[in-house]
């Protein structure tokens, strides 16, 4: 295996270039893809001074009171994730898959950046923020609508919300903003408007389990790659390495690009540490020439 680190070197590159050309690559991407647009990661070289954990499941789900602090948060993080745009990176994965070289991208990122940049074989692993769904009955509506309800029940906080967006409050990779506990108290959260159940954007939570027909179709779009590219990941959980594991059980070669060290060092053909963005536009420009 070749190991480069960044900034990005000619042999890295052409590596890089021998494992992709003439072969048809499915893409694993991670939080690392989407940094580069301004949303932060959980174990990036960037995210050692994020003390707070992500929200889990079993929290949210038990405890209203850590489904308002969630909500609360949230109402100031959702218009600067809304906002984002893709980044050098996202583009050139659509061009990728519009040259025919990348199948499809089998995501772990909730933040449809993918889709905005143009690709349009896309496996949300982990769901999108720009939904929310009903824990009762399953329910779901667009998160800006959501959002313009919390803004509704909280009429007295529309002011501080607004106050702590434009002064950049510290955003979190769930989407959310690192606020104090005592500016969430109080938070009220709109019901389900079907049947009064429980709202929870429509991602998986830490300890949630991915749905079973979302892991069908990433299979499914896995089976259609002769290489397996990871790009921005660690593959630390489990919901992402297992596609490692097992182009790695089936012989299928794999070549990373990720700044820092991953699960599948050990046993890629190729990996180049830096980013996304200074290694795929040289690549669609090679592939194209």
């Amino acid at each position: 295996m070749l190991i480069t680190s960044k900034p990005v070197d000619p042999a890295g590159s052409a590596a890089l270039l021998d494992v992709l050309r003439g072969r048809r690559a499915v893409v694993l991407a991670g939080a690392g893809v989407s940094t580069e647009s301004g949303i932060p990661d959980y174990r990036g070289p960037d995210s050692v001074n994020r003390n707070r954990k992500p929200m889990q499941y079993q929290e949210f789900v038990r405890s209203e009171a850590s489904r308002a602090r969630y909500w609360a948060r949230s109402a100031i993080g959702w218009p600067r994730m809304a906002a984002a745009r893709p980044n050098a990176g996202h583009t050139a994965l659509a061009d990728l898959e519009a040259s025919g070289l990348v199948q499809g991208v089998i995501t772990q990122n909730v933040d449809g950046l993918h889709q905005a940049a143009g690709s349009r074989r896309v496996v949300e692993l982990h769901g999108s923020l720009a939904w929310v769904c009903c824990l009762a009955c399953g329910a779901r509506q667009p998160r800006d609508a959501f959002q313009a309800e919390l803004t509704r029940l909280n009429p007295d906080r529309a002011e501080w919300v607004q106050r702590l967006h434009h002064e950049r409050a510290e955003m979190a990779p769930d989407g959310d903003a690192e606020v104090s506990a005592s500016a969430v108290e109080h938070f009220e959260v709109p019901p389900c408007a079907v049947c009064g159940g429980v709202m929870k954007p429509d991602v998986v939570f830490f300890g949630e389990n991915v749905p079973r027909a979302r892991v069908d179709d990433a299979w499914d779009l896995f089976e259609a790659g002769e290489v397996l590219l990871v790009l921005g990941s660690s593959l630390t959980v489990y919901s992402g390495r297992r596609f490692a594991d097992r182009a790695r059980s089936e012989g299928k070669p794999i070549a990373i690009v990720n700044v820092g060290p991953t699960r599948a060092d050990d046993f890629a053909a190729v990996k180049i540490d830096a980013r996304i963005g200074a290694v795929l536009p040289e690549v669609v420009r090679q592939l194209a020439g």
